[in-house]
């Protein structure tokens, strides 16, 4: 068998393997971390903005092909969790990926559907 590599994306945290058996606490916003991730439109606006770096809401929301105000409701739940961060431009407000843990995450996932066959009536 062979290991998969350790790595963390928090620079002086131990690696998953190192730390101590996660608690109640830690399980719950572990829970919300990927209760939030858990939504398909949300997943296409975080790749789409890893892409491209950053985007305004009127550009995601032609990416993903959705309403603008759809677009800015999810983007605000992103926000709110500090996935996601906004910067105003004059009539403008950019969004970008601020955590390199949730880009890691994404990836890592990814690559879960991509080596692990889809259950039956999922594909």
């Amino acid at each position: 068998m062979t290991a998969v590599p350790e790595t963390t994306c928090a620079p002086g945290q131990p690696e998953l393997a190192s730390r101590a058996l996660i608690d109640r606490s830690q399980a719950a916003r572990l829970e919300g971390v990927f209760k939030m991730l858990a939504n398909d439109t949300r997943l296409r606006l975080l790749h789409a903005l890893v892409r491209a770096e950053q985007l305004c809401v009127s550009d995601l929301a032609g990416q993903v092909g959705l309403r603008p105000q759809a677009v800015s409701n999810q983007l605000q739940r992103l926000v709110d969790r500090g996935m996601v961060a906004a910067r105003r431009d004059g009539n403008r407000i950019w969004y970008r990926v601020t955590d390199p843990c949730v880009v890691q995450l994404l990836d890592l996932a990814w690559c879960l559907t991509e080596t692990t066959p889809a259950p039956p009536g999922t594909a």
